[in-house]
């Protein structure tokens, strides 16, 4: 197998964890672990792989000027992100988690254009208005009566903020990728993020009956710690190697067809036409705002 099929093998790989995700961690909660206490069992978990994996990382040293923009990623990648997205999958369905998380390209680009002065094109405009309605559509409209999703329009508004965090995440996370290892940087990241998360989710992780935890629910938290949290990463990291960042970010598109398959295997969710709608007005909304401009050739 030559190196190039095996990065897109792991970039799959990665994109189908995230997928599997969505109705793993949705069927421990909150009977056996509340959200919040979930994120401080994924952090704690994901800082001991990380900097356990770092004894045979590069020794490197985080330069003063760097530990501001450190602890913003932090904030914005490891704790809002992470608190939102769990508590809005309590609140939600593995299938509307899936669709909203793509809508991440799109606050990128925004943010983009607001920092950076990116371009924004009459096309572009287009797309933000489409995948934005999708995503209104998926709040206002996306009420069901469900047992295990108590709050349907809540949780996707939760979504909304976990994508937008994640987004401005990716933009401050930039600069600091290209002096240090990754490695480098997510045993830092995930040791402030234990400590971040620590307060506002011990309370929850304190309520857990771990002695009488079945073993599914161990090996479905185990997954989530391991796979989702550390591995998804590794995985990434060797696919970037061989393949360029835009073909990874492609990837991003995968999770809702690889999440919603999944779900309605596993009996976790089904499709209705509000989610069908959404769904596609946020995609063609991504594909406009991610496409692209034309070359003019003079």
């Amino acid at each position: 197998m030559d190196k190039r099929t095996a990065a897109l093998l792991a970039a799959f790989g990665a994109s189908l964890i995230y997928g599997i995700n969505h109705t793993v961690a949705k069927g421990v909660m909150p009977i056996y672990i509340k959200p919040f206490g979930f994120i401080l069992l994924r952090v704690v978990g994901a800082a001991l792989l990380f900097w356990l994996a770092s004894i045979w990382a590069p020794k490197q040293k985080i330069e003063r000027n760097d530990w501001p923009r450190v602890i913003a990623c932090t904030i914005f990648g490891m704790v809002i992100n992470m608190l939102m997205f769990f508590k809005g999958l309590q609140l939600s369905t593995p299938i509307n988690s899936s669709v909203m998380i793509t809508i991440s390209p799109i606050l990128v680009f925004i943010l983009s254009a607001f920092f950076i002065k990116e371009k924004i094109t009459f096309l572009r405009t287009i797309g933000i208005l489409l995948g934005f309605s999708g995503a209104l559509g998926l709040i206002l409209f996306g009420s069901e009566i469900r047992q295990d999703a108590p709050n349907i329009p809540l949780g996707n508004a939760l979504f909304v903020i976990n994508a937008a965090s994640y987004a401005i995440y990716l933009i401050l996370v930039k600069p600091l990728t290209t002096k240090y290892h990754s490695i480098t940087l997510m045993k830092w990241f995930f040791l402030l993020g234990v400590i971040i998360n620590f307060p506002i989710t011990i309370s929850e992780f304190s309520e857990v009956e771990w002695l009488s935890l079945p073993y599914e629910v161990i090996w479905k938290m185990i997954f989530v710690v391991i796979a989702t949290t550390f591995l998804t990463y590794l995985l990434n990291i060797f696919a970037l190697r061989h393949l360029r960042a835009s073909t990874i970010a492609a990837f991003i598109y995968l999770q809702p067809l690889l999440a919603i398959s999944f779900a309605m295997l596993m009996g976790a969710d089904s499709l209705n036409p509000v989610k069908i709608i959404s769904a596609v007005l946020v995609f063609l909304g991504v594909y406009l705002v991610t496409k692209p401009p034309k070359k003019v050739i003079s």
